[in-house]
């Protein structure tokens, strides 16, 4: 035997050994689900104006935390509907309005729990004028309708994606002068 200290080989000259796999983690342990694991939902919705002003609903379903909700009128996207068809039937429907298109604003994604499983959700805002109707004539999943100016509707919505679809309509409309 050679009394010379061994050389460690170069790490170039060293076998691979091929990693272990982590185990899998179990379904619901991460904090956002895998889209398989995830249920996907796609509602429209109006912003609908009327001079400064802008409708408004309070849904009859409560926040989490037991609060009314200031909200945009929205819902789901019927089988063989479009998000343009959707978005005024839900208009009429929640506010008793019925409003002429003008252009889509944009779309809206986030993540919401029910009945213990996680909701991805995509909804899409289009931008109308007041045309006609009664705000008294709204379905039974609305409380209140009100007229809000702009402004204040842009801070006053509850969910923040909302309120950025107001301050879309907001800069289309002064633009558009």
């Amino acid at each position: 035997m050679s009394s010379e200290p061994r050389k460690k080989p170069s790490k170039s000259s060293r076998s691979r050994r091929p990693k272990a796999k982590a185990a899998p983690k179990p379904a619901g342990s991460s904090k956002r689900p895998s889209k398989a694991q995830a249920a996907r939902e796609f509602s429209a919705g109006g912003v609908v104006v009327r001079g400064e002003e802008v409708v408004t609903i309070v849904p009859t379903r409560r926040a989490a935390d037991g609060s009314r909700v200031l909200a945009l009128p929205k819902g789901h996207v019927d089988p063989g509907e479009t998000p343009i068809e959707a978005a005024t039937r839900e208009v009429r429907e929640e506010t008793g309005i019925v409003g002429e298109l003008v252009c889509e604003l944009g779309e809206s994604r986030y993540w919401y729990r029910r009945e213990g499983r996680t909701i991805g959700k995509t909804v899409a805002f289009f931008l109308f004028h007041y045309l006609k109707g009664d705000t008294a004539d709204h379905d039974d999943e609305v409380e209140e309708v009100r007229w809000l100016p702009l402004a204040e509707a842009e801070k006053q919505l509850t969910h923040e994606a909302e309120r950025e679809m107001v301050t879309l309509a907001l800069a289309y409309l002064h633009k558009a002068r």
